[in-house]
């Protein structure tokens, strides 16, 4: 892939991720917000979002979303403040993307499986 096209797939992916996460982050706060003036303890949140197909597919989205858009930001912050090559920041945004995965999906796998 020449350096253009993946200038223009790094602008894309987080512009794309930047949208999905504007939704996640809403739904999320408005559900906690709604729970938590509604006297719901944690103990019924876990009841009600562990086990449950549907936020296990929206927290998954929510963390590949996040695992995308992160590293491409942080990527052209160390192409500007570093001495380091694009190849190099390639392979550092690459781990921190699956460092991202990792944690996320554990807290996701963990959260569905108290419901079950």
């Amino acid at each position: 892939m020449t350096s253009a096209r993946a200038e223009i797939l790094e602008w894309l992916v987080q512009r794309v991720t930047a949208a999905i996460l504007a939704v996640c982050v809403i739904v999320h706060l408005a559900v906690i917000v709604i729970a938590v003036q509604g006297g719901v303890t944690s103990k019924e949140i876990v009841a009600r979002v562990g086990g449950s197909v549907p936020w296990l597919v929206f927290y998954s989205v929510f963390v590949v979303s996040v695992a995308l858009h992160a590293p491409v930001g942080l990527r052209n912050i160390l192409r500007e403040y570093t001495s380091f090559g694009r190849r190099t920041t390639h392979w550092i945004m690459a781990a921190f993307c699956v460092v991202i995965l990792v944690m996320g999906f554990r807290a996701v796998i963990g959260l569905y499986g108290l419901g079950a």
